[in-house]
């Protein structure tokens, strides 16, 4: 499993990002509420339920990383690209996606990029799986996989960066330039 380190990123990325809607489902629900035409009151509960079984499914994908597992993952992160498409084409309240249960994380383009190798990781992943649990896995890694495991925990750091902080970067640099350009007219 050539790609088992961006999988592992992507399943705790899901892991921790379902946590956070379970636990603030209002930003993601206000930003899919022009997607799905629902009220937020009636979309808060299916975010937290949502959110508790993408939670649950990154946790099973790092403890087993099989075709299932794996599958589900794809399917996961392609249903992300699609939201980040739609969320950049509409713009509005969409263009901030809560995937964090954060307020005011824009949609970027390098949101996109980082679904897509995500995606790319989890089908590589599932064609590929063998069975077993991952430290089984593992086991045939340098150090038994030690290394694997802490570069992808700085990796899903990473990628949390890019998705959450460079994001609002991001926006904030464009409101001031917006604000920048009001002033000199």
């Amino acid at each position: 499993m050539e790609l088992i380190g961006p999988y592992l990123v992507g399943s705790l990325l899901l892991v921790i990002a379902g946590v956070a809607k379970a636990i603030e489902p209002a930003d993601t629900a206000r930003a899919l509420v022009p997607l799905l035409r629902l009220p937020i009151g009636v979309l808060q509960p299916l975010i937290r339920v949502g959110a508790a079984g993408e939670a649950v499914l990154g946790a099973l994908a790092l403890l087993w990383p099989g075709e299932v597992t794996a599958g589900l993952v794809g399917l996961s992160y392609l249903v992300f690209c699609g939201v980040v498409v739609y969320a950049r084409k509409v713009g509005g309240p969409l263009a901030t996606c809560g995937c964090f249960g954060t307020p005011d994380t824009p949609a970027t383009g390098l949101h996109l990029v980082v679904n897509l190798a995500l995606l790319v990781s989890a089908v590589a992943v599932a064609t590929d799986a063998r069975r077993g649990w991952l430290w089984t896995q593992l086991a045939g890694q340098p150090a038994h996989g030690v290394a694997l495991l802490l570069a992808s925990a700085v990796a899903t750091w990473l990628a949390y960066l890019v998705l959450v902080a460079l994001a609002r970067l991001e926006a904030v640099r464009a409101d001031v330039g917006i604000e920048h350009r009001k002033a000199v007219s």
